[in-house]
């Protein structure tokens, strides 16, 4: 039993409101960040498709940004599901060096491609395909 002055350990109201942290990269929820993404710049490789804005100066938010879409063209949910993982799993290990400071990416996966592919084949879609975005 737990002493009646411990602190409580459920999530309060605030706590819930929090963006998602993936890493050191913060995981994009709003619709509005996806579709602004979406009219920026973007690079199509074999595996996948990365969709990447440098954001406002006044814009919330701070840090590398990502987010994940992967549509029903990829397959059913677990389909859809292990494209995702990957697709983080690649984030994880790319973008948290590789991403600049005030730019948010979206990684949208491909039918057949983002789960067939090898993942070192994904990894060197990522970087080249970083170069493109960044110059």
């Amino acid at each position: 039993m737990t002493p009646p002055d411990a602190p409580l350990t459920s999530p309060e109201a605030g706590d819930r409101a929090a963006p998602a942290v993936l890493s050191g990269l913060t995981v994009l929820t709003k619709r509005s960040d996806f579709l602004a993404a979406a009219r920026a710049r973007r690079a199509a490789v074999a595996g996948f498709l990365l969709q990447a804005r440098q954001r406002a100066a006044g814009e919330p938010g701070e840090g590398v940004r990502v987010g994940f879409t992967c549509s029903k063209k990829i397959g059913n949910a677990i389909a859809r599901n292990r494209a995702k993982r990957r697709l983080r799993a690649l984030a994880r290990e790319i973008l948290t060096d590789r991403g600049l400071s005030g730019w948010d990416y979206v990684l949208v996966g491909k039918p057949q491609a983002t789960i067939a592919s090898d993942y070192a084949a994904l990894q060197r879609d990522l970087h080249s395909a970083l170069n493109r975005i960044h110059g």
